[in-house]
């Protein structure tokens, strides 16, 4: 069978990024992580997670986009596909529109960041600085394009979108546990808004 975006986005957050945000939310972090693909093929460019512990700027985008920005030799990004595991937040969707992207796709919304994750702090700033109600930003716009992977799944043909379902559940419960472990640490942390 031949691998779509939607099963490939899904294998880079399970076996690329999940892993490296579990070391990150043992050190403090929150649970939030990217990786950037190649357009063409699908091959990972770079994956990264949240270090905020060490720079409160350093969300899982923006540290992404710092380490792309350290390779020697980097595509355009135009070239390439955005994949973040939570709805970026505002600095995160700017850096994203700054740095060139015209797409993203992520695995959480911000309702689930709030809701599930106990991080409000998306929607409270869209809502504080801009006046944006959740979902008020422009999904497509001259920049880029937005999509929701839960929506790519749902848009499958069985029996892949039962098997994407399914390995949709399995990385949830991964994200469930590292949610817990750090709403179980933050306190212990200097993220600003943690």
């Amino acid at each position: 069978m031949a691998v779509t975006l939607t099963s490939r986005l899904l294998d880079v957050i399970e076996h690329d990024v999940l892993p490296l945000t579990e070391r990150a939310v043992a050190d403090g972090n929150k649970v939030f992580g990217a990786a950037l693909l190649h357009k063409s093929d699908l091959s990972l460019v770079i994956a990264g997670t949240n270090d905020e512990t060490d720079n409160p700027l350093w969300h899982g985008e923006i540290n992404t986009l710092r380490q792309f920005y350290e390779l020697p030799a980097r595509p355009s990004t135009r070239d390439l596909v955005f994949l973040t595991t939570h709805e970026p937040c505002t600095l995160c969707m700017s850096a994203i529109t700054w740095a060139g992207f015209d797409n993203y796709y992520y695995f959480y919304s911000h309702e689930d960041s709030r809701d599930s994750f106990a991080i409000p702090h998306d929607l409270a700033i869209l809502k504080e600085v801009f006046g944006l109600d959740p979902g008020g930003y422009r999904r497509t716009n001259e920049y880029w394009t937005a999509y929701a992977i839960g929506d790519l799944i749902d848009g499958e043909p069985e029996p892949l979108r039962t098997r994407l379902r399914e390995q949709r559940h399995v990385i949830r419960g991964r994200y469930d546990a590292l949610s817990t472990q750090y709403q179980e640490t933050k306190g212990d942390n200097v993220i600003p808004l943690n």
